[in-house]
């Protein structure tokens, strides 16, 4: 049994998808990529070793999966997305049985060759699994709150997990991720008011359960000064370079803060800093400019779809690339506690790189094929 109903387009040709992939989200991406070559090579003080030639690889070979990706069959991501879903699962419980452990956390498998980090494959699983989900569901089934028990269980379950890690700031982005998928799927507004109300019943729960480095995370944003030299150097350092770095910045490679290594993970969670002081509030804003766009491509793609999957798809995508940047932004500027998200496609990374692409990918994947529409059966008989 086809899965197209009787006015969809025929099955695109391989010229066809090529046309319509997305060339403009891809100039995008290389755009902030770029950005992230440049200040990598800056913070290797002019060198592209160790971390932009790394960079540079990494983000080839997520060019090409991102471009593989795009060109496939959306059908063949509507069947995988409940076993790519209990893969990254799996990975999760193996985190907890063989993890190594890095700063204080356990959230790597080591592969020998490469470090896997299952929470990030996961942020791109919910995104396919719940967009699954709801593609088998009228409006009149997610009005019935016991047909929202199970995406619920899929969201929590992993986010728990994540949560032992621990990794408060993944956690984050896969339950607000999660939510904004919840909201496109056409969630009532007041189930969303409930929930938060139980969230906030709970804070006081959660306190205790939190890491004493949590702990001092969440004290030394309430009040900076308290730990200058110890839990509030990190966020105090950033600040200095943000400052420091004025409107047009003080130029490429002339950053003090962190050429003299007064800033800490200066490639990595703090590389906005290190760009915001070499390229000052201008750079910054041309940045920003940069994500705004890729989002606003990614609204866009999902109000073109023609399938409920391809516009959940594109809008969990889209959700999970602004929660990345908004939360680096807004914990480097001491805005929000320190947490361990890194500014995407720009800070020093495997996982997050390879998996941002891949995401990229299935979003290409819809705009190639905005215009296909497929059954909507709960258990897409016929596959």
């Amino acid at each position: 049994m086809s899965l197209h109903d009787a006015t969809a387009p025929a099955r695109l040709t391989l010229a066809q998808r090529i046309r319509s992939f997305g060339w403009g989200l891809l100039v995008l991406l290389s755009l902030v990529a770029g950005t992230g070559f440049l200040i990598l090579y800056s913070a290797a003080n002019g060198s592209l070793s160790p971390w932009a030639n790394a960079q540079m690889i990494r983000f080839a070979i997520g060019t090409a999966l991102m471009i593989v990706i795009g060109l496939t069959d959306l059908k063949l991501w509507l069947k995988l997305a409940y076993p790519l879903y209990g893969l990254a699962f799996v990975l999760l419980v193996a985190v907890e049985i063989m993890g190594d452990i890095g700063m204080g956390a356990q959230r790597w498998i080591d592969l020998g060759f490469f470090q896997i980090q299952p929470s990030e494959v996961m942020k791109i699983a919910i995104v396919l699994a719940l967009a699954r989900y709801f593609h088998g569901r009228t409006a009149e089934d997610i009005r019935r709150p016991v047909t929202l028990l199970p995406p619920l269980v899929m969201v929590l379950l992993p986010a728990l997990l994540v949560l032992r890690q621990p990794d408060l700031g993944t956690t984050g982005m896969l339950v607000l991720g999660a939510g904004a998928i919840f909201f496109a799927a056409g969630v009532r507004a007041w189930k969303f008011i409930v929930v938060l109300a139980l969230f906030g019943a709970m804070v006081p729960v959660g306190w205790t359960m939190l890491h004493q480095y949590q702990r001092e995370r969440v004290m030394t944003f309430m009040d900076p000064s308290r730990d200058p030299l110890g839990a509030g150097y990190h966020i105090t350092q950033s600040k200095i370079a943000l400052g420091s770095g004025g409107v047009t910045g003080k130029g490429f490679m002339q950053g003090t803060q962190s050429h003299l290594s007064f800033l800490p993970e200066k490639q990595t969670d703090f590389i906005f800093t290190m760009y915001a002081e070499e390229f000052g509030l201008i750079g910054g804003i041309a940045l920003l400019i940069l994500f705004i766009s890729v989002v606003m491509y990614a609204l866009s793609v999902s109000l073109r779809a023609r399938t409920v999957f391809g516009r959940l798809v594109a809008v969990g995508v889209g959700s999970t690339f602004f929660l990345y940047y908004f939360i680096n932004i807004a914990m480097v500027m001491g805005l929000i506690p320190v947490v361990g998200v890194p500014l995407p496609l720009v800070s020093y990374g495997g996982t997050a790189m390879l998996t941002l692409m891949i995401a990229f990918g299935l979003l290409a994947c819809v705009n190639t094929h905005r215009d296909v529409q497929l059954r909507r059966q709960p258990g897409l008989e016929g596959y």
